[in-house]
C-alpha cells in the first residue's frame, strides 16, 4: 500500500499510536514515520514484534521508539507519556488505536476497562502535553459504532457495547478540545481482513467474514484502512467528527 501522506509533511511532529506493534496500528505508525514524523509504538506484550519495527524504521532513516504499556493500568500509561515527552518534548497526533475484549481469560468487564476506561485515561494522560493544532484519532468498527440500532454478531456484543460507550466518552470531550484548537476524529470502519479481530469473529461464527464481503462488496485490507486512519490525523475534521471507511449499508444511523 503507497503512504497517502506526503513525504515530510509531518516533520517535527510526534504521533503515539497505540497497539501498534502490528496490524493496522504498525502500518498507521509507519505511514506517519515515513512523512517525517517522531513516532512512539505502544504494544502490551508483544515487544520483539514493536522493536522489530523500530529497528526496520530507523534502518530506512526514521525516528522511532517502541515503549511498552498495559493501557488499563494508570501507572504504566503515564510512563509511557512520560517517556514521549522525554524523548520528543510532546505529543502532536494520538491514535487510539489498541481495543480489546474477545480474548480469553481477561476478566467479565475487560473489554469495558480497555474499550472506554482506558481510551479516557490515556487521552487525559496526553492531553497536557498536546499543543493547538494537534489531531486525535479514534478507531473503531461500524459494527460498534451502530451497535445501537443496528445488531452485530453475539460474539462481538460486548466489544462493540464497549467500544461505543468508549466513542461516546471520548466525544463528552470534544468541546473543550476544539476550544484549544484540537482535531478529533473518530474513523470507523467495516471489517478489515486480515486483523485479529475478524479472525477470531471468523473463528466463532465460521463463513462470518465471507458473508460480509459479499453483503458489503468490498472489504479493506489492513493496509487500506491504516490509511484511511492516517489521513484522519492530517485532514479536515469531518462536520460530524466521523469519518466512514468501506460500505455504511446495512447499518442504520443512531
Amino acid at each position: 500500500m503507497e503512504n497517502p501522506l506526503e513525504p515530510g509533511s509531518l516533520a517535527g511532529k510526534t504521533a503515539i499510536v497505540t497497539g501498534s506493534s502490528r496490524g493496522i496500528g504498525a502500518d498507521t505508525a509507519t505511514y506517519f514515520a515515513e512523512a517525517g514524523a517522531n513516532v512512539v509504538i505502544n504494544y502490551r506484550n508483544k515487544a520483539r514484534r514493536a522493536e522489530q519495527l523500530v529497528e526496520k524504521l530507523t534502518a530506512a532513516g526514521h525516528s522511532a521508539i517502541a515503549v511498552g504499556a498495559d493501557l488499563t493500568d494508570a501507572e504504566s500509561v503515564q510512563a509511557l507519556v512520560q517517556q514521549t515527552v522525554d524523548t520528543f518534548g510532546g505529543v502532536d497526533i494520538l491514535v487510539l488505536n489498541a481495543s480489546g475484549g474477545m480474548e480469553t481469560g481477561m476478566g467479565e468487564d475487560y473489554a469495558m476497562t480497555l474499550n472506554r476506561d482506558a481510551q479516557i485515561n490515556v487521552l487525559e494522560q496526553v492531553a497536557p502535553h498536546l499543543g493547538e493544532g494537534a489531531r486525535i484519532v479514534f478507531v473503531t468498527s461500524h459494527q460498534a459504532h451502530f451497535i445501537r440500532t443496528t445488531p452485530t454478531m453475539p460474539e462481538y456484543v460486548p466489544v462493540a457495547l464497549s467500544k461505543r460507550a468508549g466513542e461516546d466518552a471520548l466525544r463528552e470531550r470534544i468541546p473543550e478540545l476544539a476550544e484549544r484548537a484540537i482535531g478529533f476524529t473518530v474513523v470507523s470502519g467495516d471489517m478489515i481482513e486480515g486483523t485479529v479481530t475478524a479472525t477470531l469473529l471468523d473463528r466463532a461464527n465460521p463463513g462470518a467474514i465471507e458473508a460480509r464481503r459479499e453483503q458489503a462488496g468490498k472489504l479493506y485490507n489492513v493496509g487500506e484502512f491504516a490509511a484511511e486512519v492516517a489521513l484522519a490525523a492530517v485532514e479536515p475534521v469531518p462536520a460530524d467528527n466521523t469519518r466512514y471507511v468501506g460500505d455504511v449499508s446495512g447499518f442504520q444511523a443512531g
